[in-house]
């Protein structure tokens, strides 16, 4: 199967695009008040904006990276689903090897944890969808009745 390099782009660009507002409501809605709880352990927040452009810039890599996985992964079925189940593979990864050791490392409280948990399944999840809707492999050029 034929990598689409193009539609890789596009699913990447559009998915963090979609990151970007779903992490802003996330973070600063629905998890606000946990945050509020663990303040002491944060950086201020003129720190933590500060350093926003380079976190967006990370992310947009990530996004290329992650949809360049799902390319080379890409089975031929429906793109939706693959990717769905794709972003929940990613999420439970990002979980195991990341948000379980911030546990146990920085001082958070394991409501906390479990909000990280469920939050990066979930964005993942739909981040996957994204990007499977999007990804299509390249067409293959027939000529003279052989695919090059």
């Amino acid at each position: 199967m034929n990598i689409n390099f193009a539609r890789i782009a596009l699913a990447a660009v559009v998915s963090w695009i979609v990151y970007l507002g779903v992490s802003f409501f996330v973070h600063s809605l629905i998890l606000r008040e946990m945050y509020v709880q663990h303040l002491t352990s944060m950086r201020p927040e003129a720190d933590q904006n500060a350093m926003l452009p380079v976190g967006f810039v990370f992310a947009l890599v990530g996004f290329f990276a992650f949809s360049y996985a799902y390319a080379k992964g890409y089975e031929g079925g429906s793109g939706t689903q693959e990717g769905l189940r794709f972003g929940v593979l990613v999420g439970i990864l990002i979980c195991c090897f990341r948000i379980i050791w911030d546990h146990m490392i920085w001082p958070v409280s394991l409501q906390l944890t479990a909000a990280w948990m469920v939050q990066y399944i979930l964005q993942f999840a739909m981040y996957g969808s994204v990007v499977g809707a999007i990804y299509k492999p390249a067409q293959k050029t027939v000529r003279a009745g052989v695919a090059i």
